[in-house]
């Protein structure tokens, strides 16, 4: 569940959610990162979070991408040019944007815990209050694993938290079989 004006929410997919996110963001000045991690239907994302904020420029951006393309809409986005960016999950080692302050992430419950915990890393880089949506299809029931993953992200949102994400990771998904017949 979410609290109004927390600083990470994980709950079910909301148009009206992202609507208020992205508008609230986009009145005090700062942009977007969208996570939707399919290529094969990103554009259609795109122009439904541009249906929902007609306010905003919206783009999307892919590793499948040509690099002058990528790099093109990366300037953009970097320069202002760009409200919300909905990427696959390569904003994960991205470029540092000070100005990108709310991420959303649909189907958060089908990333790892390390890679939540990177992408949320991409915001939050200035002095402004940043909020992290991590998000799930409406009335999916979670598997046991899914739960635990998105529970640990918010457990462990303070800065430095990076070792605690990978001791949880490790009990979650156990430490393999590096001694067994394998």
């Amino acid at each position: 569940q979410c609290l109004v004006g927390s600083e990470m929410c994980i709950r079910d997919s909301d148009s009206e959610m992202v609507r208020a996110a992205i508008s609230r963001e986009l009145s005090r000045g700062g942009q977007v990162y969208y996570v939707y991690n399919r290529v094969n239907n990103i554009a259609e994302v795109a122009a439904q979070v541009a249906e929902l904020v007609p306010e905003a420029t919206v783009a999307f951006a892919h590793g499948q991408m040509k690099e002058h393309e990528l790099e093109r809409i990366m300037f953009d986005f970097i320069n202002g040019e760009i409200d919300v960016l909905v990427s696959t999950t390569i904003i994960e080692t991205g470029i540092d944007i000070p100005n990108v302050n709310t991420l959303i992430i649909e189907d958060a419950d089908r990333l790892g815990l390390a890679q939540l915990h990177q992408i949320r890393g991409r915001i939050g880089r200035s002095a402004r209050r940043a909020y992290a949506y991590m998000t799930y299809r409406a009335g999916k029931i979670l598997t046991e694993v899914a739960a635990k993953r998105l529970t640990a992200i918010r457990e462990y949102a303070e800065f430095g938290s990076g070792f605690r994400i990978a001791m949880r990771d490790l009990e979650i998904r156990g430490a393999g079989n590096l001694l067994g017949p394998e």
